[in-house]
């Protein structure tokens, strides 16, 4: 399977991601797919409800899991491919 190019200046070339979840990336500070390189997703959760002061649905998290995944140059799946993987992890603290 041949890899997505993305477009290296805008959020929404990258799999899983529409206006408002960009929206949600901009405010966390990523500007760039790049800038999401080597990214922590449960930080960007956690920096994202001290930001907002409101606690968003976990599918948030998978999300910002599946994009960092894809920017660290693994091929694009959906971001529900990455829940079972979440709650072992969280279940695991």
């Amino acid at each position: 399977m041949r890899k997505k190019q993305i477009s290296t200046d805008s959020l929404e070339s990258i799999p899983n991601i529409g206006p408002a979840i960009a929206a949600k990336l901009r405010l966390l500070g990523f500007k760039t797919p790049s800038d999401l390189k080597g990214a922590d997703p449960y930080f960007m959760y956690q920096k994202l409800f001290k930001l907002t002061g409101r606690h968003h649905d976990l599918c948030l998290l998978d999300v910002f899991i599946s994009v960092v995944s894809f920017c660290n140059g693994n091929p694009p799946k959906p971001w529900w491919k990455f829940t079972a993987m979440r709650k072992r992890k969280i279940n695991q603290k």
